[in-house]
């Protein structure tokens, strides 16, 4: 099998990388690659990248996720997020090729009280959540084998992410303000990439008949639910001071008194109960998943 990876070297595309090798030829790309590039701000130069590799399966775990920024390059935004995926799935149907796609829980404005499942109504907030929208729809419009992963709140053990900037802050200062009204579950990247791995290896050799069969969009985070005031307190309880020194304690606000230009969901828990039972794979709790991305 032959699996061609954009997005290579961001956090999830870094893991996946890993997780994917042993299913077949892993082709990993992105805009930094020394070999071959994927810039999906130009989406229409994917096509020639995805006729001269032909894959099996395409996988993008690239996109524009600068959530604020995006407010004000929605352009760009919509060029990496959306645009790109129409080329992705328009080629990968004249391809026979397999998709698989990440999403997020920005799709929901965040109104419910209790975990989104699949077919609820969408309603993002953001230029980021309506593009990457607009990326599932132009998925789910062309691409006759296809798997969308909706996840939330992804950290890892490299790159930028609330995991790492927390440890780094916490050691450098005294107090951390952390919004304490916004729910969601932190998911360790790896996670998803070992849930990914397993969907494809269901295939037993024809994955484009697997996520044919399966085509749809699916929920995948780490199971419960926090704030992110709950998230930092436990990152900074399994984080080691710098010598001689202390960490920071954590303080609770609101969104309110933390004022961002793109708004967010105020809940967005995922109900997972559909991979689950599609697939027959589950991600563990989020602190579980904390335990063993720190272990």
């Amino acid at each position: 099998m032959r699996i061609l990876l954009l997005g290579a070297t961001g956090q999830v595309g870094w893991e996946l990388h890993r997780a994917l090798q042993p299913l077949g030829q892993v082709i990993g790309v992105g805009r930094n690659t020394a070999a071959l590039i994927a810039d999906l701000s130009q989406p229409e130069s994917l096509r020639a990248l995805l006729r001269d590799i032909k894959p099996d399966v395409i996988v993008n775990a690239a996109a524009y996720t600068a959530v604020d920024k995006a407010e004000d390059e929605s352009g760009l935004a919509y060029a990496v997020n959306a645009e790109s995926l129409h080329v992705l799935a328009q080629e990968a149907a004249t391809l026979h090729a397999g998709l698989i796609h990440f999403s997020t829980d920005y799709v929901f404005d965040g109104a419910g009280t209790t975990p989104y499942h699949e077919q609820d109504p969408v309603n993002p907030l953001s230029v980021y959540g309506r593009s990457k929208l607009a990326g599932e729809q132009a998925v789910v419009a062309s691409s006759p084998a296809y798997a969308i992963f909706r996840t939330q709140w992804v950290y890892g053990t490299r790159g930028n992410n609330f995991l790492l900037t927390m440890q780094r802050l916490a050691r450098e200062r005294s107090q951390l303000n952390v919004v304490n009204d916004q729910f969601g579950a932190p998911t360790w990247c790896r996670l998803l990439a070992e849930a990914t791995a397993g969907v494809l290896a269901q295939g037993h050799g024809d994955p484009v008949g697997l996520l044919r069969e399966r085509s749809g969009v699916y929920h995948l985070s780490c199971a419960g639910q926090c704030t992110w005031f709950d998230f930092a307190n436990a990152i900074i309880a399994r984080t080691t001071p710098s010598p001689g020194g202390a960490l920071a304690r954590v303080n609770p606000i609101t969104t309110a008194e933390y004022p961002t230009k793109a708004r967010r969901p105020t809940y967005s828990v995922l109900d997972n109960a559909r991979f689950h039972s599609t697939f027959g794979l589950r991600l563990p709790d989020w602190q579980t998943g904390l335990e063993l991305a720190l272990t």
